[in-house]
């Protein structure tokens, strides 16, 4: 007689990742009809960009959604891509777990090779549709169309029908056509918003929608540069586990425990690898995958111990700070911000021996709503994240950091800040930790969640300052245009009243004023940017001190100066020395730049040295870090400080007041 275990025995069998994939379909977040087919065109998009630049192709992407009946709709997404061979194409969109990157230790889109086949998969469970892929390589000269289902029970695909054809005017790409049950709508979590945000941050793309009502959107590239490719590399050791490490060691090719550290790391030389193991109390001569549990545990503790250098950053692609900025301001046009802050890019750090790094920008003002909680666009690896928000290390962040310091409300000192803004965070990862196979968030890690506060502290920095320097110049433009208008009307009234002339008001008004204004401006003419720099010195003294600028590196133009800077360095950084401004005086600084995109420069970066920066409105004292050799630092004479009264005027009624007999 057979016992309840055997019975139970009898029960079990292996099941296919197809098949689980396909009773649990939420897991990839194919869990509503609005995210399913969000879900899918982000998997057929993500997979076209990934193809385009592995290539060095500047990526040509059509998204087209059709209704075909109530609940179904018809996706084709198209791209230039470098297309895929006849015999890889079943397995690249009938078969989970296919792919060639979960083992490059590099920055993808794609690692898992799940995505576009559980889209076929999906679309086949919801409308019992195959999916039809065309495909060209520049080799070839005939695409090949398939129709394509997913057997889950043996997670291999099956091909229905194939064909060869011409496909005419397409030197190569590819393009899939399937069918799946869902709903289109617009908003904040809608195929138009991430394709909006996709084109942020992949301003080398150009992306055309067609909507279901057959509306035609475009976002055109902002630049025509590739994002810089990315090389795989070797597993950093930083933050290496126990297991992984044994693992590998078991694995390696290399014989000797030097030579597995030197070869199977990235950043560990022959010194290293020498002291590592010194440290260990291990030779250097010995077979890695015949350590004990102990000795590998003494392995681990001496990698912790020793300085190793950080990760080489050629596996990352970060989108870079002015490409960002395009990208924000070739997307954002229609709410006109006031203020782009310089976004951020950190130095590559690493988590479990992955290597990222985090960028960070803000937006502020503009058509922004003031009185909502800011934007916040989160990216991992160049693909928006539109879904999770509240279980994202982004806005764990984002709740952390003292927004109040920096010019947004913030209720109850933490949260999501209020206020017409929006914060850009971009995650570039060899491996992204996300919270699920959706990809819809990442895991709050100790290592993520420090350096995105770091680079939004600094990026909030930017945002103060702006807000500090509106604020003040508001405030002395407007004492100055009531010290203007209501001093002579003051004065003429007084001398009439008296019977004498009219006295001189210039010195009065500096010792009022005591400021040296600064107040520029850029304006783009003729394939050139004129900058104007005007400084006024409304002080009792004359005052001489040193200007800077920093501009993008080449543009500036000599042609047609006046005043000629000092120093024109590479990097962008310009220098003047001033010369002595006489007390109610003013000096004009214009100059052009050129070979430069109308986008590329909007706001000037001013700074000034050998001056007290008390006295200054409209520039930054100069940074520390800013090598000033070759400048003459002079100590300007420090004009005496009026004591004033913190208060406010009503500028139209002290005119009615003066003008009242």
């Amino acid at each position: 007689m057979a016992s309840i275990a055997d019975e139970l025995a009898k029960k079990q069998k292996e099941i296919s990742v197809s098949e689980f994939f396909e009773r649990n379909r939420h897991i990839l977040g194919f869990d509503s009809q609005i995210k399913s087919l969000i879900m899918g065109i982000k998997e057929a998009v993500d997979n076209s960009l990934d193809a385009c630049e592995e290539a060095g192709i500047l990526p040509e992407i059509t998204v087209m959604v059709e209704k075909v009946d109530k609940d179904e709709f018809r996706v084709t997404v198209e791209d230039n891509g470098p297309g895929i061979i006849k015999k890889a194409i079943p397995n690249v969109f009938g078969r989970l777990l296919y792919g060639s990157r979960f083992h490059a230790v590099r920055q993808s889109r794609g690692q898992q090779g799940i995505g576009i086949s559980a889209t076929v998969m999906y679309g086949q469970i919801t409308t019992g549709k195959p999916a039809v892929v065309v495909s060209k390589t520049g080799t070839e000269d005939v695409a090949w169309r398939m129709e394509i289902m997913v057997n889950t029970k043996k997670n291999m695909p099956d091909v229905l029908k194939e064909d060869p054809f011409i496909w005419d005017g397409k030197e190569h790409g590819t393009k899939i056509t399937y069918h799946m049950n869902g709903r289109y709508t617009g908003g904040k979590q809608s195929v138009m918003e991430y394709l909006k945000q996709t084109a942020i941050v992949n301003p080398h793309s150009r992306i055309t929608f067609v909507d279901p009502d057959g509306k035609r959107t475009t976002f055109e590239r902002a630049t025509d540069k590739m994002p810089p490719a990315t090389k795989e590399i070797k597993p950093h050791p930083s933050g290496l586990e126990l297991g992984t490490l044994m693992n590998m060691s078991k694995d390696t090719k290399n014989k000797t425990l030097g030579k597995f550290l030197q070869l199977d790391f990235s950043r560990i030389s022959d010194r290293l690898a020498k002291e590592i193991c010194d440290k260990a109390g291990l030779s250097m001569e010995v077979n890695p995958a015949k350590l004990n549990l102990e000795e590998q545990k003494r392995l681990l503790a001496a990698i912790a111990a020793v300085k190793i250098m950080a990760p080489p950053t050629d596996c990352l692609s970060p989108i870079g700070a002015n490409l960002i900025k395009k990208g924000l301001r070739n997307v954002l046009d229609e709410v006109r911000p006031e203020f782009y802050a310089p976004p951020v890019t950190r130095d590559p750090k690493v988590h479990s021996g992955n290597p990222f790094l985090i960028e960070v920008g803000i937006v502020y003002g503009g058509d922004l709503p003031k009185d909502s909680q800011v934007q916040i666009l989160r990216f991992a690896n160049r693909v928006p994240l539109l879904y999770q928000q509240g279980a994202c290390v982004v806005t764990k962040s984002i709740e952390n950091t003292d927004w109040r310091r920096y010019g947004l409300e913030q209720r109850g000192g933490s949260g999501i800040p209020f206020g017409p803004a929006i914060i850009l965070v971009h995650v570039a990862s060899t491996k992204v930790p996300f919270t699920s196979e959706a990809k819809e968030a990442i895991a709050t890690l100790p290592e993520l969640q420090a350096e995105i506060e770091l680079a939004l502290k600094i990026c909030g920095r930017s945002l103060k300052t702006h807000l500090n320097k509106r604020e003040t110049k508001s405030k002395t433009r407007v004492k100055f245009e009531i010290v203007q208008e209501i001093l002579p009307l003051i004065a003429q009234k007084s001398a009439k009243i008296v019977g004498k002339p009219v006295p001189k008001l210039s010195g009065s008004i500096t010792k009022i004023m005591n400021v040296v204004w600064i107040d520029d401006a850029v304006t783009f003419e003729k394939g050139h940017h004129r900058v104007r720099v005007s400084i006024y010195n409304y002080t009792p003294q004359s005052q001489k001190f040193n200007l800077h600028m920093v501009l993008p590196p080449g543009s500036f133009d000599y042609k047609g100066l006046q005043f000629f800077p000092t120093e024109v360095r590479e990097d962008g950084k310009v220098s003047w020395e001033l010369p002595k401004i006489s007390s109610t005086e003013r000096l004009d600084v214009n100059f052009s730049l050129t070979g430069l995109n109308k986008d590329d420069y909007d706001e000037n970066e001013i700074y000034a040295s050998g001056i007290n920066p008390v006295f200054i409105i409209g520039a930054e004292p100069l940074p520390g870090d800013w090598d000033v050799k070759g400048l003459q630092i002079t100590e300007s004479v420090e004009a005496p400080v009026v004591e004033e009264e913190e208060e406010e005027v009503d500028y139209d009624e002290s005119k009615e007041a003066l003008n009242d007999d």
